[in-house]
């Protein structure tokens, strides 16, 4: 059930979400202040309690997919049977309501609003291109965006932050459909790669990583990103090697790498918010 979940996802989720919240969306607040807000501990645990439940029903409709493209992921994942998989679905999705009451009425509407969305991608939008690749990025980013209307902060470096997960994410997206095409030609999955082909699809990842650099330009010279300029003139270099790659790449094992590329840069960029206050960090240790 765990790789059912995903559960390594939902935990860099949960610290992508306490970190945005210390260092970008409440930075203003004192550092006790957030890490025991009550209200944005709900907010987490019903995002985690959804986004569980996201994994379970995707995992639900792409189960023939999934023979094909991750047939030793999916012969572990079905351990668990169908039934049990939909009656945890159900499970989570009714306690990340609950959690979401405590929050307020306007938070179980965000919740149940999402619930819905991540069913109807799973069961009708992710099979259709350019629909499927934007709602996906879309679902991805909307934790975060509980945690923003939250905490009501609408500086403009946190719309720029945003866009460059947004476009990452979205990059991440077009890569997996490189990655899994033989499973969606075989299950009529209308994907862009199915639909336009590698090379369309690689002028597509290529104009989004030339719009990437404009978010990144923009946090490095324009806003005060403490030392994670670090992690931006890395991602521009990851970015470079993955162009590189991306125009030689024929295999599901090139699109792999390609696609690790893009978690490792989502995934090290969780960690590296740490570096826009590193002084608070330090304060706090010690």
């Amino acid at each position: 059930m765990f790789s059912v979940v995903r559960g390594y996802n939902i935990l860099i989720i949960v610290i992508a979400q306490y970190l945005s919240s210390i260092y970008i969306l409440a930075h203003n607040r004192p550092l006790r202040q957030v890490i025991f807000d009550l209200n944005l501990f709900m907010l987490v645990l019903a995002s985690s309690a959804t986004i569980a439940g996201g994994y379970i029903i995707n995992n639900f409709y792409d189960s023939e997919k999934d023979l094909i493209n991750r047939p030793i992921k999916s012969k572990l994942d079905r351990l668990v049977n169908q039934n049990t998989k939909l009656s945890f679905y159900f499970v989570l999705n009714f306690i990340a309501v609950i959690l979401a009451s405590y929050v307020s009425f306007r938070a179980v509407i965000f919740f149940s609003i999402y619930i819905f969305g991540i069913w109807f991608y799973s069961h009708k939008l992710k099979k259709l291109p350019f629909v499927g690749n934007l709602t996906s990025a879309i679902l991805t980013i909307t934790p975060f965006f509980a945690v923003f209307i939250y905490y009501k902060n609408f500086e403009t470096v946190i719309f720029v932050h945003a866009t460059f997960l947004f476009l990452i994410i979205s990059m991440r997206e077009l890569t997996k459909d490189l990655e899994n095409l033989k499973g969606d030609l075989a299950l009529n999955y209308h994907t862009i790669p199915v639909e336009y082909g590698e090379n369309v699809s690689k002028v597509m990842l290529t104009v989004l990583s030339f719009l990437t650099l404009i978010p990144t330009i923009l946090l490095l010279f324009k806003f005060e990103i403490g030392h994670m300029y670090i992690f931006f003139y890395l991602s521009i270099f990851l970015l470079m090697i993955f162009l590189l790659l991306l125009w030689k790449s024929k295999t599901k094992t090139h699109y792999l790498i390609l696609h690790n590329i893009l978690k490792f840069i989502i995934v090290f960029g969780v960690f590296c918010i740490l570096l826009i206050d590193v002084d608070k960090v330090l304060n706090r240790l010690f």
